[in-house]
């Protein structure tokens, strides 16, 4: 898979290497000379290049790239790069970071964003999540369908302790996709038995968060 990354900065660098270490192919691109550190990431390739300009797109051959991710450090280059790479350039999956929250808003499909990634919102959410027990926690939001990946802890006296996945009456437009239980990371099948204790993350419709999160949070009758 060919990825194509704006901003050469930390993060950047940081997801190239990532990706390369999977065995992605990777293109960084950044404006600034200072930020042309390909002694950091040598097998990846680079461009000294504006990503904001359709010239610098074509160069960086976008059209070929199953994945963009705009990474720089400034919103509007961001939402810029996400709109050109989705509209010019057909590119499947954009994803963007998102610096300031109070901006979070305007990454979503009409810029061109597939997965918007809120540093400081993913930061706080891994903190509730670590220390949050039957509260629901949104850890990222994806623009297409209004959707969220959730993750929700499930208490020792929730009422579905006990019960078969394929027994409970889970809200429209929800998906369970994994069970995290202690080391173990389990893709749910119908017979598989929810645990008090529990992680569990859901792609859920935002406009079913609340009643999801009441449907794993009540408790049972002989609770305390």
């Amino acid at each position: 898979m060919r990825v194509a990354i704006a901003g050469a900065g930390a993060v950047g660098r940081s997801i190239a290497g990532e990706l390369l270490e999977n065995g992605h192919e990777v293109l960084l691109v950044d404006k600034a000379p200072t930020a042309i550190s390909v002694e950091r990431v040598p097998q990846a390739e680079w461009l000294l290049a504006d990503a904001c300009e359709i010239t610098s797109l074509d160069e960086a051959a976008l059209q070929r790239c199953s994945v963009v991710i705009a990474a720089t450090g400034d919103d509007k280059v961001n939402l810029v790069v996400s709109l050109l790479a989705k509209t010019e350039y057909g590119v499947p999956r954009v994803v963007a970071r998102v610096n300031n929250p109070k901006n979070e808003w305007l990454f979503n499909e009409a810029w061109g964003v597939d997965v918007a990634v809120s540093t400081p919102r993913l930061m706080s959410a891994l903190v509730e999540e670590a220390v949050s027990v039957g509260d629901l926690v949104r850890l990222l939001r994806f623009s297409h369908g209004d959707a969220n990946l959730v993750e929700l802890t499930l208490p020792p006296e929730a009422a579905l302790a006990g019960t078969r996945v394929g027994d409970v009456e889970w809200p429209e437009d929800t998906s369970l996709v994994t069970i995290i239980r202690g080391t173990r990371v389990l893709t749910p099948s119908k017979d598989d038995v929810l645990e008090a204790g529990d992680e569990l993350l859901f792609v859920a419709a935002q406009a079913r968060e609340e009643q999801l999160e009441e449907l794993l949070s009540v408790q049972r009758a002989d609770a305390s």
